[in-house]
């Protein structure tokens, strides 16, 4: 079998497809893309296409190093988000080859199903409870919500009491046994999060996310000084190089690699391997389509560690499509009780649904993320 063509299809809300065809009519696809970077991907794919067409598509280790490695510079947001879309259609093409869910060739599903977690609220949070409340009545047993707007690096209370007042009301709305992760999104600086996550610590949640940005990595120890709360990042790194040294410092309980960013299911694996040896938890970042989840969950099946997924099922970015409206075989994404199934079709277990993609690539997208500023007139995180 030989690589023959590799093809793009920019579809809203704001997801990059790609799809690999090979010389024996078994194609499978992926999801290369960095949210609102989209077209940059999109090329560097295609670059990347020069090397692997003509190729066999069952060599992924081999592929994935020289993609990696072969151009010299290496890493980072654009060029291991272009990978890990190639991988995870690399990996469809291999099972479906063999019959074989992709979980089966990586050993076997150590689990049935996950937990999963709905996001609630916007960018803003603001008035939360109904949507929580609505959340838990469909069967979520977990929520994930914005913890807070944004902050200067040094601000008043008054943000801070905001942000405490919003978790309150969800924890009081869903009760003290629904699992609340709060997602800081990077927005805080040091200065202002030791005092967050100390009047968070009341309200237990089961997570705090990015409490600051990844490159302040250094900071999490004092942070984690203020609260007993688990400390999750990683959706900002890209490889089992940018993880080795926060799993060395001991103060991350939860990594959040993407399989769309870090470099697919092959470079997943090993991260979640080695946060495993170090006894810390595995819960995927996914804000993405179906391809994107579909590769989440067969690293859930053999991972130990992976605790809860991500999903973006009416997440507030999908807005005109959403993550089934590609897919045919909707019922591969088995949503009961708050868990989903793992699929257990051949390849990453979902039926693209290639008309459609073909059709919305016409309309396309060119999301952006929003640009905050601070009362000052300065940038502020999103």
């Amino acid at each position: 079998m030989k690589i023959t063509k590799l093809s793009t299809f920019i579809v809203p809300p704001r997801w990059l497809f790609l799809k690999i065809e090979t010389d024996e009519g078994v194609t499978g696809w992926g999801e290369p893309v960095v949210e609102g970077r989209a077209a940059t991907v999109e090329a560097l794919v295609h670059e990347l296409a020069d090397y692997l067409v003509g190729k066999d598509p069952f060599r992924i280790e081999d592929h994935w190093t020289v993609l990696y490695r072969g151009g010299f510079y290496r890493g980072g947001a654009i060029h291991m988000s272009a990978l890990s879309g190639i991988d995870q259609a690399l990996w469809d093409i291999k099972g479906k080859a063999l019959g074989q869910p992709v979980h089966q060739l990586l050993g076997g599903r150590c689990r049935d199903r996950i937990q999963i977690y709905s996001w609630i609220g916007g960018d803003r949070p603001a008035d939360v409870a109904a949507s929580a409340k609505q959340a838990v009545a469909s069967g979520f047993k977990a929520l994930k919500l914005n913890g807070c707007e944004e902050l200067q690096i040094v601000g008043d209370h008054a943000a801070i009491d905001r942000a405490v007042e919003v978790i309150a009301t969800v924890r009081e709305a869903v009760g003290p046994h629904i699992g609340i992760g709060a997602d800081f999104h990077g927005r805080v600086h040091k200065p202002m999060a030791k005092t967050l996550v100390k009047e968070l610590e009341p309200y237990k949640l089961m997570f705090i996310e990015e409490p600051v940005l990844s490159e302040h990595r250094e900071a999490l120890r004092e942070i984690a000084n203020h609260c007993s709360v688990p400390i999750a990042l990683g959706e900002r790194l890209y490889s089992r190089w940018d993880y080795k040294g926060v799993l060395q410092d001991g103060v991350v309980d939860i990594i959040q690699p993407d399989v769309s960013h870090a470099g697919g299911i092959t470079e997943c694996r090993k991260i979640a391997a080695m946060a495993e040896a170090f006894d810390v938890a595995l819960a995927p970042h996914c804000p993405l389509g179906p391809i994107a989840l579909a590769a989440c969950l067969q690293l859930d099946a053999v991972s130990y560690n992976a605790f809860i997924q991500e999903q973006s099922l009416g997440i507030h970015y999908n807005e005109g499509s959403d993550l089934l409206d590609y897919v045919t075989n909707r019922e591969a994404f088995a949503y009961q009780d708050g868990f989903v199934a793992i699929p257990d079709g051949p390849g990453l277990g979902v039926e693209v649904n290639e008309a459609h993609v073909v059709e919305m690539a016409k309309v396309g997208h060119r999301w952006r993320n929003p640009v905050w500023r601070h009362a000052d007139g300065s940038f502020a995180e999103w």
